[in-house]
């Protein structure tokens, strides 16, 4: 991280490049060339994971910014690769007979597994930083997939309140992925609506204040909704659409992985412990750190919210949970509830025996139970 030439440091990271020729290639020869982006971003990085092994190597966090140039700028490029390959497709389904009605489908499909494989998780690296150029690139992400109150969810809830009941995406012990995601597309909005509108109150402002994020929000999303109609008629409208679902449907695979049954101790009348590295789930696979710029560090990044992906750290299993596979493989397993369940309530439970064996009576954390926390936006 401290030579004078960090490219080649950074190279791997760049991987998801490569997806914007498979989503052209598919958009040009149509079938099922479209299977190829799914392949490469889900099983090709886990194969590689495989052979690859664990990088537990940690790079010195105090590493200066201006030697990340070519780690940051893989993200700083990725919204106009991104939206024009989003917006060349509409244009293409919905205004030639180029594609029949399934490749077109199968060609929204990959592009919502990029834009929420890496897209969302490019956003998410965005929203961290200081920076009003980076922060503008993750909402303009999150507008292509029309999930802009995540930055609000995730920045005044979840990061706050993680593993506790305010936080709708730490998925609970026993709960079902479908469950769980049905739970976060009718409670997240709404939590982030009432975070926004409370901080504005102590500021004594109102909820239509024209510095409430959502106008900004809405803005945004009405645009993009604009510019795929305009693009494709209602034929391009409805892939854009399908995409974002696709999109959000991959973040919420990895919200669900990465806090499933860790849960916070409630000291008494609202107050929990302090965020530690052992209430998220990590993974130190190589490949697939690659492609999602370490965000399988989980731990690292809950203590350094703001920590550029090059710097996160990986904690060791006295500290942290370790998953037995990278994100890709382990959202496909939560996709099948009793295999999931399998594999992943007797690790919750050996975390609970290790970490908390004072507590006797999980029954609370497991149904939610618990009162929400004092002062929680």
């Amino acid at each position: 991280m401290s030579d004078s030439s960090p490219l080649p440091s950074a190279a791997p990271f760049w991987l998801s490049v490569a997806l914007i020729p498979l989503i052209a290639l598919a958009a040009w020869q149509g079938g099922a060339w479209w299977a190829l982006v799914p392949l490469y971003a889900w099983y090709l990085t886990t194969a590689l994971d495989g052979v690859l092994g664990l990088n537990e190597a940690n790079p010195d966090p105090e590493t200066a910014t201006d030697q990340l140039f070519w780690h940051r700028a893989v993200t700083l490029i990725w919204f106009p690769l991104q939206i024009t390959a989003i917006l060349a497709c509409v244009w293409l389904a919905g205004r030639t007979d180029h594609l029949s009605g399934w490749e077109s489908v199968g060609l929204f499909f990959a592009l919502g597994v990029v834009s929420g494989s890496v897209g969302i998780v490019y956003a998410h690296e965005l929203l961290h930083q200081k920076s009003p150029t980076e922060r503008w690139l993750g909402d303009l992400l999150l507008a292509s997939v029309l999930y802009s109150h995540f930055r609000t969810e995730h920045l005044l809830v979840h990061h706050s309140w993680v593993s506790t009941p305010r936080d709708a995406v730490s998925a609970r012990y026993n709960e079902g992925f479908y469950r769980f995601f049905w739970r976060v597309l009718t409670d997240g909005p709404r939590s982030a609506w009432a975070a926004e509108t409370r901080f504005l109150a102590r500021a004594g402002r109102s909820p239509w204040d024209r510095r409430n994020p959502f106008w900004r929000y809405a803005a945004l999303q009405g645009l993009m909704l604009a510019a795929a109609l305009a693009l494709g008629g209602w034929t391009g409208l409805l892939l854009f659409l399908f995409q974002a679902f696709i999109a959000v449907w991959q973040l919420e695979l990895t919200n669900y992985v990465e806090h499933y049954g860790l849960s916070r101790k409630h000291l008494g009348e609202g107050r929990y412990e302090p965020v530690r590295p052992r209430h998220s789930w990590n993974a130190s696979h190589t490949a697939t750190n690659w492609l999602l710029i370490n965000l399988q560090r989980h731990s690292d990044h809950h203590t350094k919210p703001d920590r550029r992906f090059p710097l996160l750290q990986t904690y060791s299993e006295d500290e942290a949970p370790q998953l037995p596979m990278g994100y890709p493989a382990m959202t496909m397993l939560a996709m099948v509830p009793p295999l999931w369940r399998r594999r992943m309530n007797p690790r919750v439970r050996a975390w609970r025996k290790r970490f908390y064996p004072e507590i006797t009576d999980w029954t609370p954390y497991t149904r939610g139970d618990l009162p929400m926390p004092r002062n929680a936006l």
